[in-house]
């Protein structure tokens, strides 16, 4: 050993912590494992103990006791990390606290594309027994990675909804409602002519709030001004004009909606090169309620998904299965809130 340094500290123990309590180490047990057992101020003294023993508990010989890993799988879909999906990483986020929360970690895996490769990601892990059920995001109505985990009977929890005959443990918002808050919002603001422009992406998520957003123009008698082609297809330059094209036309939106926050950019850009100003003369609004949102000028009203609530509802319904219980029949709905900033006001 070198001289002047420290031996390193032997770990507590259980039965360390129950004798500087004056309890049983089953008391102690209890208070790790199950504190609605123990006397409140039983569990304050033991609770005392085990901080200033700087006690921790083994986690490898508890999951051999209970079966459980403490570890939550996230396949986590195909991204570019030089252009991520903001939306995504903000649900990352949210995933790991709200696991954090119920004492589980967070393994994050990333097949490769293509639904084999996903499909070996999760034969892996669970033969592995490397987690206690998966978490999956971006969920399509015939998802690979669902069939594959409901087949292997191995708990999971979709953000996204499950298509009919697979478990219904999913979470998500009502898409169409959401669009139909933008719709009303611009209706209230006076506009009666609206433009809605949409991603070259055709997952059911936005297919919902296409649907939404044209079901709301119509119940209020607003006119849908259609985008000429090549406004709804790829992003950057053809859009942007293709959107022009719309904004010159004799009929042109006062007020455009996008289906999510990126295609909004394409907006700005196109009202800007017809000398025009966002938010005074065009309103436009988003969708996801992205970081970039706040940084805009003016800052872009958009939809904010609720991603921490999300994200701790599917850990209690994956954690409800890993324990055996009750689980709903249905996946849950939950409200998305329409924030509004400068750019419709």
């Amino acid at each position: 050993m070198t001289q002047g340094a420290r031996p390193p500290r032997r770990a507590t123990t259980i039965a360390e912590v129950a004798r500087a309590a004056g309890v049983s180490r089953q008391t102690v047990s209890n208070t790790l494992n199950a504190p609605h057992r123990v006397h409140p101020d039983t569990l304050a003294r033991v609770t005392t103990a085990i901080e200033e023993l700087g006690y921790r508990p083994d986690q490898s010989a508890r999951s051999l006791r209970t079966g459980e890993r403490r570890t939550i799988g996230y396949l986590a879909p195909v991204d570019d990390p030089f252009d991520p999906n903001p939306l995504m990483a903000g649900f990352l986020e949210a995933l790991v606290d709200a696991a954090g929360a119920e004492g589980h970690r967070v393994l994050l895996v990333r097949p490769t594309a293509g639904d084999e490769a996903a499909r070996a990601a999760i034969d892996e892990l669970v033969a592995a027994r490397q987690v206690d059920g998966l978490v999956f995001a971006d969920v399509l109505h015939e998802d690979a990675r669902v069939a594959r985990a409901a087949r292997a009977g191995v708990p999971f929890a979709a953000f996204g909804r499950t298509a009919p005959g697979l478990p219904q443990h999913w979470v998500d918002i009502d898409n169409g409602a959401a669009m139909a808050d933008v719709v009303r919002h611009l209706a209230a603001r006076g506009h009666r002519r609206v433009g809605f422009v949409a991603s070259d992406a055709e997952p059911p998520w936005m297919a919902a709030r296409r649907e939404g957003f044209h079901a709301e123009a119509r119940r209020l008698g607003l006119e849908v001004v259609q985008s000429p082609p090549g406004a709804p297809g790829a992003p950057g330059a053809p859009r942007v004009a293709a959107l022009r094209e719309l904004l010159r036309g004799p009929q042109r939106p006062t007020a455009v909606a996008a289906e999510s926050d990126l295609p909004a950019l394409d907006v700005y850009e196109a009202v800007r090169a017809e000398g025009l100003a966002v938010g005074r003369d065009i309103a436009v609004t988003g969708f996801h309620d992205t970081p970039l949102c706040r940084h805009l000028h003016p800052a872009l009203t958009s939809v904010r998904l609720p991603l921490r609530a999300i994200a701790a509802t599917l850990v209690r319904l994956l954690l409800a299965q890993v324990r055996g219980e009750s689980v709903p029949g249905a996946g849950q709905v939950l409200a998305a809130e329409l924030v509004v900033r400068a750019s419709s006001e």
